[in-house]
């Protein structure tokens, strides 16, 4: 009985830690990429797939009518072009996108390791501010205050001087490898746009579940020389990762659900085997096959009940104590954060034991019906 306890015990405590470890990995990391990429991103439909963009301007009714759209929180522009830092005697290819004093600032304010976010309410000083990755900054040696030249590559080769404001760490390598932060003035000035044009323009979704639905409402509304494309089209391989958490997770579920009934069917039947006495006195008394079935049936639901109770203190107590102390860490550069990420759900954690109980109890009717082929009169002689 104790081994079936520890068995429901450990089953639920694992099913209950992995649903929250998935769920907090894909929502972490996707939260991290909508944050810099947006959900939806707008560009000129061509075949230039370089971080030079190709420029274009939308008109307001345009844009009104899109930020507008349902589902559709808000738009924001941008620009990238791509440049060489040199700093001292070294020197890193990036590229620097562009941003404007409507971006929504606060997702980097948050990624912010050092510094601050640039101060575009000076349209001159902000040109010449820049936010850096951390990635960036240790293979440099450049810290906050510093400065540096940037070289880009036109007909003939133009630099620009920068000031580091802010050091930013988003765990992404995809993104930290390669992103530098500026003025999207700065890119216009530098490939003689004019003012109302630019690379593109990001739109982030109300709700992530219908980012599909609403990417090809957004498609259908552009001009015929526009052209989106969602987050998931922009990072395949990161999402194509994430899709594959959940088969794990699939797979984690039905094995802790077999060890937890294997359990339980091992603990019925020692307990019948071991009451095959009672269950003769019982019979010659005149109980029928039924009323003794219930007996053993009520005694295992006790069983699954305490194993239930210990598996949802162990498993909800481990989650609390890791989102409170992130006391587990990991390798950021393979997974993307440096702490085990956890998103508790009361919803997944009733189902998780509607469920373990139910096909608990629905698989223990067959060990039952055992007791239906114990005869009274070799029951009673058994010993």
């Amino acid at each position: 009985m104790r081994i079936a306890v520890l068995g429901i015990m450990l089953g639920l405590a694992v099913m209950i830690l992995s649903l929250a470890i998935v769920k907090g990995f894909k929502t972490e990391i996707r939260e991290k990429l909508r944050g810099f990429s947006g959900d939806i991103q707008i560009s000129k439909l061509n075949l230039n797939s370089s971080y030079e963009n190709t420029p274009f301007s939308m008109s307001d009714e345009d844009r009104s009518k899109i930020s507008t759209a349902k589902g559709i929180a808000f738009i924001q522009p941008f620009a990238t072009k791509p440049g060489i830092i040199n700093a001292g005697d070294q020197a890193e290819g990036v590229v620097l996108k562009g941003l404007d004093k409507s971006y929504n600032s606060q997702y980097f304010k948050d990624i912010l390791v050092d510094g601050k976010f640039i101060d575009f309410s000076d349209s001159t000083k902000s040109k010449s501010q820049i936010l850096i990755s951390k990635f960036i900054s240790d293979r440099l040696n450049l810290k906050v205050g510093d400065d540096f030249l940037m070289y880009f590559i036109e007909n003939s080769l133009r630099k620009r001087k920068f000031e580091i404001v802010g050091i930013y760490n988003l765990g992404v390598e995809e993104v930290d490898e390669v992103f530098v932060i500026g003025d999207i003035n700065l890119i216009r000035s530098l490939n003689n746009w004019d003012a109302n044009q630019v690379g593109g323009y990001e739109l982030r979704v109300d709700n992530f579940d219908n980012l599909d639905q609403i990417e090809a409402s957004v498609y259908d509304d552009l001009s015929v020389d526009l052209k989106s494309y969602s987050i998931k089209q922009y990072y395949p391989a990161i999402f194509e990762w994430l899709s594959l958490l959940d088969v794990n997770t699939e797979v984690i579920l039905i094995l802790m659900i077999a060890v937890a009934v294997i359990n339980m069917i091992s603990a019925l039947l020692i307990m019948i085997l071991e009451r095959t006495n009672m269950i003769g006195i019982l019979k010659a008394l005149g109980s029928s096959n039924w009323e003794i079935r219930k007996i053993f049936l009520y005694n295992a639901i006790y069983i699954i009940g305490i194993g239930l109770l210990s598996g949802n203190i162990l498993g909800v107590g481990l989650g609390v104590f890791q989102l409170k102390t992130h006391f587990f860490t990991l390798d950021q550069a393979s997974y993307y954060m440096s702490f085990v990420p956890v998103q508790l759900n009361v919803q997944d954690i009733i189902l998780l034991n509607a469920g373990t109980l139910i096909i608990s109890l629905l698989v223990l009717l067959i060990p039952s019906l055992l007791v239906s082929r114990i005869s009274p009169l070799k029951a009673i002689r058994f010993k």
